[in-house]
């Protein structure tokens, strides 16, 4: 190009970019469609962690908001060795919630009576074992005049284990010095339920796994949380003591009246075991509403609750509740039994009356109601069923109308009467059959009627029997006088339905 077209050709380009639209307008070059790809799969990905931290976080919270609220104790050691669980609940009669901070008169006159300032009373104790695959539960409950070893103490009720054990234990953390009445209280607790949880494990051979304490308050406020509770009695209750005031019938309960009714024993013909079946029926009615409405299962149903577990509830500072919550929750409302322990004759002790109890019996009652039934054997091969059988029958005993009694008796037992009629008369009685069927059918025959002989002969024609009455025979009984049939049991307590009870 020569020097003077370098110009003109300058002017063209210029001329070109000035009329190219400016960058912002020109539509930007779309990128491969792999990566268009990767970029929605990064929005999805961070979406998703957003949300999974969110939930994790609301889980986290709840956790967190039931368990740090809860009163726990150090008070297991050990456990069972199979693979179940087994669980100690105590209701306590106390003035003081599960902090030991009193409670207020408006929430004592609600309670309508309760322990003395100052008084504990363990009157509730039932070991609840769950198996390892968690689909029912066992309850066992412990009447609390029960004579048990008390770790320490030597032998008393059962229900003197804590309470006893608390007061000297506090006597003697008070006599070393301690001043502090919030740690006489908890150490001192803590010893009167490590009392109890051996006296329990003594009595019943099972190693206790967690341990749960439930106060007057517990009861009053937990019937509250869930809309009451359904019971049923047989006829009117009244009790001045308790405060129990019930029509006959079934009706639903909460509040201060769940408090009287499982705590009224006076007036009721068993007395305080009848007050147990009361504590058995209640808790199957709880259990019942609970699991069948999903309520372990939902956090909204589930949070109602907390408030009640927190005031009123102690358990062992090991125990996962809500993991243990999601296992309780595939316990179908129907395989929770309710039992209470074999006890022998009321006698009266050094520390009044108690009622006697054998640790064996109560561990061979225990165990044969929480270890599995053995797989039933395998069935053997079905017999083939016996070939048909004809049997002509002769009368020869001079009795009549014999022949057709014992062609009834054959058409009972499965053999067919062939010709009936008289023969010749005979003292004794027998089955005759051929050489080529074998004594196999007429044996089946004699059997029915009683046991008579057999014999071959070649009078008999093949594929039948004949039956030939003798003066001997004596008609088999159709059946000896029917065996008294037991007494209906009482149905069982458990938390599928709500039996009437006294």
């Amino acid at each position: 190009m020569s020097d003077r077209d370098r110009p003109a050709a300058a002017a063209r380009a210029a001329a070109r970019r000035s009329a190219r639209p400016p960058a912002r307008d020109r539509p930007a070059p779309r990128p491969p469609a792999g990566r268009r790809w990767l970029h929605r799969f990064q929005v999805v990905v961070a979406a998703l962690s957003a949300l999974t931290v969110l939930l994790t976080g609301a889980v986290w919270t709840l956790y967190r908001d039931v368990t740090a609220g809860i009163t726990t104790t150090n008070v297991i050691f050990g456990g069972s060795s199979g693979g179940g669980q087994n669980i100690l609940l105590v209701g306590v009669d106390s003035r003081t919630d599960a902090q030991g901070n009193p409670l207020p008169d408006e929430v004592l006159a609600q309670l309508r009576s309760g322990a003395e300032s100052g008084v504990l009373n363990s009157d509730t104790v039932i070991v609840v074992h769950v198996p390892a695959d968690g689909t029912s539960a066992t309850a066992f409950s412990i009447p609390r005049d029960t004579e048990v070893r008390i770790p320490g103490l030597g032998r008393n009720k059962v229900n003197a284990a804590y309470p006893q054990t608390k007061a000297e234990a506090a006597s003697r953390l008070s006599a070393e010095g301690v001043t502090d009445p919030r740690r006489i209280d908890q150490e001192s607790s803590q010893a009167g339920r490590q009392a109890l949880i051996g006296a329990v494990q003594d009595l019943t051979g099972l190693g206790i796994d967690h341990y749960a304490e439930v106060n007057l308050l517990g009861f009053y406020n937990l019937t509250r949380a869930i809309g009451g509770v359904e019971v049923c009695l047989k006829a009117p209750a009244r009790d001045a003591f308790s405060g129990a005031d019930f029509p006959a019938g079934p009706q639903t309960i909460s509040g201060g009246d769940a408090l009287a009714f499982v705590r009224q024993r006076h007036g009721l013909a068993g007395g305080d075991l009848s007050r147990i079946t009361r504590q058995q029926v209640f808790l199957a009615a709880v259990a019942n509403k609970v699991l069948s409405s999903g309520t372990l299962t939902d956090p909204a149903k589930l949070g109602a609750l907390i408030e009640v577990v927190q005031q009123s509830v102690v358990i062992d500072s090991g125990w996962d509740v809500l993991g243990f919550a999601r296992e309780a929750s595939q316990i179908a409302a129907g395989n929770m039994d309710f039992h209470t322990i074999p006890t022998g004759p009321t006698e009266d002790t050094g520390h009044g009356d108690v009622l006697s109890a054998d640790p064996r019996a109560v561990q061979e009652f225990v165990t044969r109601h929480t270890d599995p039934e053995p797989a039933p054997p395998a069935e053997a091969a079905a017999a083939p069923a016996p070939a048909p059988v004809v049997a002509d029958v002769g009368n020869g005993s001079g009795t009549t109308g014999l022949a057709a009694q014992v062609a009834t008796i054959l058409g009972q037992n499965g053999v067919t009467p062939g010709a009936i009629g008289n023969a010749p008369d005979r003292t004794t009685s027998v089955v005759r059959y051929s050489q080529a069927d074998g004594d196999a059918a007429a044996r089946r025959v004699a059997d029915a009627l009683g046991g008579i002989g057999v014999e071959q002969s070649d009078g008999v024609a093949q594929g039948r029997v004949q039956v030939l009455i003798g003066t001997d025979f004596a008609a088999p009984q159709a059946g000896g006088a029917p065996e008294q049939a037991p007494a209906p049991a009482t149905p069982p307590i458990t938390a599928g339905g709500v039996p009437c009870i006294d």
